[in-house]
């Protein structure tokens, strides 16, 4: 064989072999080098907890007795809110001024209002949510009898303390729950102050009663006729309205009637668009209401139609209970406002709470039945507004009734209304 084809055959071979190599290099099937973790993806030192996660020195400790919350029902927004914001503000006055025994003792107090609007679903509504909060010891509220009766039914089921610094209406205490509690007087009885104002004092002979179809306004428009009809004052006429602007189907048959006086049950919304028109068409009684009378807003809607008009109360103008100068003082300087009627009861409202709490965790940690407990055996407490005692059904042992006269259409006098009358009254025995 030529040297030609020897170095022909040895080009082959070397082709052969080289061909081979390759082949067998691309077999495999491995994941390409870049697809290997790479130092950077290794965790960063930055990515470890941060020394500021930590608590910090600055966060203050938690109590050592836990969280204690009292509650406010009332409304804070609507045509009451008057009434209902002053109630919130008295119980707030009286947990910052008052709360101290229980800070002593390691708890942290707080407030938590709520609005009931004046409704009864809402009411009702915040009952649920104010019952599920396992903090929530105690509530000061309602202003409405017709909003507590339902909300307080929550109260009982979940042996809740409430303590009412403004609700009237029997029905109230008459369940006989031991949860709830009142620091005012009955319609039975305010009702009764009333038409008795106005037989005697008033030498009234007739009587033309309206009413606001609602628990406390109709509740308190019956005790007032009933006490009337058995003293032989002639009642010409007993209507019940949810009328809010236009009340001539009403007064026609007043002025038709001519009664000495004008008796309406319900609130003062209602009633000073009510008495202004009556007098603008030309009735000339005399007019007279409970206690859902009782707030400056009254003049702003009767303007003088309302000057010189009576209305029972139990619960009278802040400056007539002596140990109130501090609070009113102390009440105008945080709010910059006077105190309405029901803020002192609030602030009283409040006090028994705290004490009830204070009781109750003197002995261990507070629970709802031992607070009910604590509350219902109030006795001899010193409040602001007097000393209060409860009996076994919740109501005082004695309460306070007042009739007063408007003397001024200026709201900002409201507090310098007239004391025609007081009146200290047993509940009726149960």
């Amino acid at each position: 064989m030529s040297k030609r084809v020897y170095s022909l055959l040895a080009v082959l071979l070397i082709a052969s072999v080289l061909l081979a190599a390759c082949g067998s290099a691309a077999t495999p099937t491995a994941a390409p080098a870049t697809a290997a973790p790479k130092a950077t993806d290794a965790p960063k030192a930055t990515d470890a907890p941060k020394a500021t996660d930590a608590p910090k020195a600055t966060d203050a400790p938690k109590p050592a007795g836990g969280m204690i919350k009292i509650a406010t029902q009332s409304p804070l927004s609507g045509p009451q809110s008057v009434l209902g914001v002053a109630i919130k503000n008295g119980a707030q006055l009286a947990l910052e001024q008052l709360g101290g025994s229980l800070k002593g003792m390691g708890f942290e107090v707080q407030l938590v209002p709520f609005d009931d609007q004046a409704t009864p679903d809402t009411g009702v509504a915040n009952a649920k949510n104010i019952v599920a909060d396992p903090d929530i010891l105690c509530v000061v509220g309602h202003l409405n009898s017709g909003v507590a009766i339902p909300s307080s039914e929550e109260y009982h089921t979940a042996q809740l303390a409430m303590v009412s610094p403004a609700n009237t209406n029997p029905k109230v205490t008459d369940r006989g729950y031991v949860e709830v509690n009142r620091i005012v007087g009955r319609d039975d009885v305010q009702g009764v102050v009333g038409e008795q104002f106005a037989l005697n004092t008033l030498k009234i002979k007739s009587a033309y009663i309206i009413h606001d179809k609602t628990a406390y306004g109709q509740g308190v428009a019956e005790f007032f006729r009933q006490a009337a009809e058995k003293d032989g004052i002639k009642v010409l006429g007993f209507e019940g309205t949810e009328e809010q602007a236009n009340f001539d189907s009403l007064i026609t048959p007043i002025v038709a009637n001519a009664p000495d006086l004008v008796y309406f049950g319900g609130l003062y919304p209602q009633a000073g668009i009510f008495f202004k028109q009556s007098r603008d068409k030309g009735v000339k009684s005399v007019f007279m209401g409970p206690d859902g009378m009782d707030s400056s807003e009254l003049v702003n809607l009767g303007g003088e139609s309302v000057v010189g008009m009576y209305y029972s109360t139990v619960a009278g103008p802040a400056n007539v209970y002596p140990a109130t100068a501090k609070f009113i003082a102390d009440y105008k300087a945080k709010f910059s406002a006077n105190p309405e009627p029901f803020s002192a009861q609030a602030y009283d409202s409040m006090g028994i709470c705290l004490k009830g709490i204070e009781t109750a965790a003197a002995t261990g940690k507070p629970t709802r039945a031992s607070v009910t407990a604590a509350v219902r055996a109030t006795a001899g407490f010193k409040g602001i507004t007097g000393d209060l005692s409860f009996n076994n059904l919740g109501d005082l042992a004695s309460a306070k009734y007042f009739v007063i006269q408007v003397k001024s259409s200026d709201a900002a006098k409201w507090g310098d209304n007239a004391v025609a009358q007081t009146l200290d009254i047993a509940p009726p025995a149960k």
